[in-house]
């Protein structure tokens, strides 16, 4: 359970905020609201630093809807990746400043900007088609309260345009790639920096890509040592991670963020 929300329970009963059958609902629903269809996660920022995010791929709009009501009323940002354009109208009417995301297809909810990283995420992509991952990741890692820069369109066809970039590169804290067809530019940009990289595989290729395989095996049989690789087609892994990287010490249980449902 989270101590702040307790302690602000225990605060509104002894003045008389609230009813004593309301504290105990209130506490009650700490750890997580059953709400039927989902179990909403409340603990979980208290556990992880992060509130939930809702995953909406396989939800009815009814449903996603409904886990975003419990989460506005306690989370002061919110992600819902994997969603459409519909379920965004419906979102809207529930809270009018939600943002659209079309090429990530991320709702998000920004009411916290604070700044809760040591350093910058630098996320670059291979090809302009591996934007709308590396946008998952981008949206992901700005609502954990983290510096992005966006580096696009810089795989190793022209080598030059990735070398260009050397210096904003090697100043970031964390850079996460992103890539399709062979997956080659992780293992090309994590010899040029000392940081960690997170290499995410898309699914962006021809047929012998495979769907993303092609790369996913390429970047997990990467000679550079400080990478690692997330899922095919995982910007929200990859900015959840690198935004735990770069996390400062005293910011994990005051973050305002995320993990899925």
């Amino acid at each position: 359970m989270n101590k702040p929300d307790i302690a602000k329970i225990l605060d509104d009963l002894t003045s008389n905020s609230i009813s004593q059958e309301d504290a105990v609902n209130q506490i009650k629903n700490l750890s997580f609201e059953d709400i039927g269809y989902a179990r909403v996660d409340h603990g979980r920022a208290s556990r992880q630093g992060f509130p939930e995010v809702i995953f909406g791929q396989g939800k009815t709009s009814e449903q996603t809807c409904g886990i975003f009501e419990k989460l506005i009323a306690r989370s002061p940002n919110i992600l819902i990746t994997r969603t459409n354009e519909d379920v965004y109208g419906d979102i809207r009417n529930i809270y009018t400043d939600a943002e659209w995301h079309a090429s990530a297809r991320v709702i998000r909810v920004m009411r916290d900007q604070s700044d809760l990283g040591v350093g910058e995420i630098t996320i670059c992509t291979a090809g302009t088609s591996d934007i709308p991952v590396a946008e998952e990741a981008a949206l992901t890692a700005e609502a954990m309260g983290n510096r992005v820069q966006r580096i696009w369109d810089a795989g190793v066809a022209g080598v030059h345009r990735i070398l260009a970039e050397r210096e904003r590169l090697q100043k970031s804290r964390v850079v996460i790639v992103v890539a399709g067809m062979e997956g080659a530019l992780p293992s090309v940009v994590g010899g040029l920096v000392s940081v960690p990289v997170i290499a995410v595989p898309t699914s962006v290729g021809y047929g012998a890509s495979f769907g993303g395989v092609a790369a996913l095996l390429g970047m997990l049989n990467s000679c550079a040592s400080n990478v690692t690789v997330v899922n095919i087609d995982n910007g929200f892994g990859a900015g959840f991670s690198a935004s735990l990287i770069n996390r400062k010490g005293d910011s994990l249980i005051l973050a305002p963020n995320l993990h899925y449902i």
